[in-house]
């Protein structure tokens, strides 16, 4: 799959504001709101303009240099949460506080700075949290860290690289024919389970339900997975690179993070550092010195297609029949 450029083709159909109207109105109802009519109709034309905006970002992005990309990335990818938000939120955004980052990055160190080990930290008032809450159901997120290598080990299509440069694959891929899918028996050595409890844990953790069965045909696990377009089957996550779904091997912290928040937080480091970390950041580029390189790179190429991609299974019509 080509990762050049976003296909907008999934978006096609709002950027009309009947349709829009409409679409905000059966989301509004399934909530519960009040006045879906007025609200509808307020909100329709701000909901395309986001998209409208984050679309453009991400054309530049598309063209930009380098050095630019993390900035138009995350501009983008901010107009196209907030499109998503006010599906749920017809009132957003109601106070200032909710349009600040919602993350911070620490102050960095002049000489023998790692992105690997750099981190941000979660605050209670911004959009992360509060798209986190609206969007994924997630609270309690205040006073958290997460470093840089912990998110991308989380991103699947990263998983080569971190098998040439760091010796050890951090995702690995699934088989699927129709409902049933097919995970490799080597996850149980990387989980440190046995077959049983490896079942059980999974089951206690999947986003959807999951059904385990027996296959004499290999020593492979095998279970039924109903994945909607919509749905996000966490642990799980979507591999563009190879068309698949594919395990994390690495367990903990961040297993059920949804994968927009980690590209949000990415981009956003990125974002800052490309501005305020010049010096750093131009050495890196012209230097490509260490690893931080291949996987800042590589991960900007990905997001340029990955973020809309996201975006669009979030805002498929079918999930307001659906939940």
């Amino acid at each position: 799959m080509s990762l050049s450029y976003p296909n907008w083709n999934r978006f096609s159909f709002f950027f009309s504001g009947e349709y829009s109207q409409n679409y905000l109105k059966k989301s509004y109802l399934r909530l519960g709101i009040q006045n879906v009519a007025q609200l509808s109709y307020q909100n329709c034309y701000p909901f395309m303009y986001y998209l409208e905006h984050g679309k453009m970002y991400y054309s530049q992005a598309a063209q930009s240099p380098l050095p630019l990309k993390p900035i138009l990335l995350y501009y983008g990818l901010i107009h196209l949460i907030k499109a998503c938000i006010l599906t749920v939120e017809p009132y957003y955004p109601e106070t200032t506080s909710v349009l600040a980052h919602g993350v911070s990055a620490r102050k960095r160190k002049k000489q023998h700075y790692s992105f690997f080990e750099d981190e941000v930290k979660f605050q209670k008032h911004g959009l992360f949290p509060f798209m986190a809450e609206k969007l994924f159901h997630m609270k309690q997120l205040e006073g958290e860290k997460v470093s840089m290598a912990e998110l991308l080990q989380n991103i699947p299509e990263l998983s080569s690289l971190f098998a040439k440069l760091k010796g050890k694959h951090t995702f690995i891929s699934l088989k699927k024919k129709g409902t049933r899918f097919t995970i490799p028996n080597a996850v149980l050595d990387s989980y440190h389970m046995t077959e049983g409890r490896f079942q059980a844990f999974y089951t206690a953790k999947s986003a959807v339900p999951v059904q385990f069965h027996q296959d004499g045909s290999d020593d492979n696990l095998h279970f039924t997975l109903d994945v909607p377009d919509w749905k996000d089957p966490l642990p799980l996550k979507y591999d563009l690179h190879e068309e698949c779904y594919a395990i994390p091997l690495i367990k903990e912290p961040f297993l059920l993070m949804p994968e927009l928040l980690l590209h949000y937080l990415l981009l956003y480091n990125l974002g800052m550092i490309a501005r305020y970390e010049t010096e750093w950041w131009s050495e890196l580029i012209r230097t490509m010195a260490s690893d931080d390189y291949p996987f800042i790179q590589l991960f900007l190429d990905l997001s340029l297609e990955k973020g809309p991609y996201l975006i669009s299974r979030l805002l498929n019509p079918e999930r307001i029949s659906s939940e």
